[in-house]
């Protein structure tokens, strides 16, 4: 406990008389006993006022909480006391984060328990906890504030942002998920399994026209098939020092871990197998294929406390990694963040070791920094010369981008804030080519 400025007031109105009594002795006793009124005052708050000890406390948060999002915390207080208390409360969240109405301040009435609500936004992914509770209160008179810090410890466990996935489900019952900039219409029909025959739509492609019933029934007619099911995907994360990189304050590993989420998620709703490995200098994580939706979670509890590392990726050990451990063809998506055409070349000579087993699908993360320096125009002749140096590195990696093309290695570039729809697109046209 320690004394409130109103204490500290009435002291400072009554200790000058009795200094002033040395001089004065008519004042002596007259300050004398006002500091013992005030001395008295402050004891007999201390006798009236409630304990904080009378007060029962309690947190009531989700054991998963997702990175960027708004996650609701409860703190219950209980109030056991023969009279109502205002508190201050000041809950000690995970950090880096940021909490909306913390500290919180609330009344409770004797015998009563009330509850208050926060948000709380965690800035990282991993495990985490929510530590001890601090209390405060004024006395009875506002002569004293009284102050504690309880132990309440709550273990969290940090997933990356899973609400794009409620945001597609949403989306995709009512038809609009290319608001998120997905297309998933570029699978309708274009399967190699025949489903059905149906009235010719303007989109369908020509060979998708049966020239025999359309000839019995006097108009045209096109055929539609099923797209493939029970192909395996598996999803390849580059955990290295390139994807330490941030854009918007997310690193690249969390973007991409992002699009691995929602990635999966659509690929297991269209009855596909999905696997996950993340890799660095040496293989971090590997999930063996699973299916359904519902094995989503076992794909965000392998990976949400993944956290990039200062070494340099080594993508040949990856790529035998890999062969060893998945024999069965796939479709292997590759998110990575390559800084120069020596790094693509690199990853191009792990990558013919293995390409005739599996197909790759590599989507690049592009550097907004170098991008936006090489196409800005330059004020000076450093500027010049940097813009000129950034031009031409990525002139470098964009050449070397086409040899992967041509040696059948197919590659996409995307922004950072783009990846997931990026990377969705590219499987679902892998899906409609039936490529794999």
């Amino acid at each position: 406990m320690t004394p409130r400025p109103r204490m500290l007031l009435l002291f400072a109105c009554t200790f000058p008389i009795l200094i002033a009594g040395i001089w004065m002795p008519p004042l002596r006793m007259l300050g004398l006993f006002g500091n013992l009124i005030v001395i008295g005052a402050a004891l007999a708050d201390l006798f009236v006022s409630e304990s904080l000890a009378k007060l029962k406390l309690e947190r009531e948060v989700s054991e998963v909480l997702s990175v960027g999002s708004r996650n609701p915390v409860n703190l219950i207080v209980r109030n056991t006391g023969k009279t109502s208390v205002v508190v201050d409360l000041y809950d000690e969240t995970p950090q880096p984060g940021s909490a909306s109405s913390n500290p919180l301040t609330m009344e409770v009435a004797p015998m009563q328990e009330r509850i208050e609500r926060y948000t709380f936004e965690p800035h990282e992914r991993g495990r985490n906890s929510f530590d001890s509770i601090s209390l405060r209160k004024e006395s009875t008179f506002g002569l004293w504030t009284f102050t504690q810090q309880r132990p309440l410890k709550t273990k969290v466990r940090i997933l990356p942002d899973i609400r794009a996935v409620y945001r597609y489900e949403l989306m995709a019952r009512r038809n609009r998920v290319d608001e998120l900039g997905i297309k998933m219409r570029r699978l309708r029909g274009q399967g190699s399994e025949f489903e059905r025959l149906r009235e010719y739509r303007r989109d369908d492609e020509m060979r998708q026209i049966d020239w025999k019933a359309s000839s019995r029934k006097q108009e045209l007619v096109s055929r539609e098939f099923n797209v493939e099911q029970n192909q395996n995907i598996l999803i390849a994360v580059d955990c290295g020092r390139s994807m330490l990189n941030e854009s918007d304050g997310v690193s690249y590993l969390d973007r991409a871990l992002n699009a691995s989420i929602m990635l999966s998620y659509i690929a297991l709703g269209q009855a596909d197998n999905v696997g996950f490995m993340a890799f660095s200098n040496k293989v971090e994580r590997v999930v063996r294929p699973v299916r359904g939706k519902p094995a989503i979670q076992t794909i965000l509890q392998h990976s949400f406390d993944l956290q990039p590392r200062r070494e340099t990726a080594d993508y040949t050990l990856a790529m035998e990694q890999l062969s060893q451990r998945f024999r069965k063809r796939s479709l292997v998506i590759l998110l990575t963040h390559v800084v120069d055409d020596k790094h693509l070349e690199e990853l191009h000579h792990a990558l013919k070791s293995i390409r005739s087993r599996h197909l790759f699908l590599c989507v690049f993360l592009q550097d907004l920094g170098l991008t936006n320096l090489a196409t800005k125009v330059p004020t000076s002749d450093v500027e010049a010369f940097q813009c000129s140096a950034a031009a031409e590195l990525l002139t470098a990696v964009e050449k070397k981008t086409i040899t992967m093309k041509d040696s059948g290695i197919l590659t996409m570039s995307s922004l950072p804030d783009k990846l997931t729809s990026t990377a969705i697109n590219g499987y679902l046209e892998v899906k409609a080519r039936h490529l794999l």
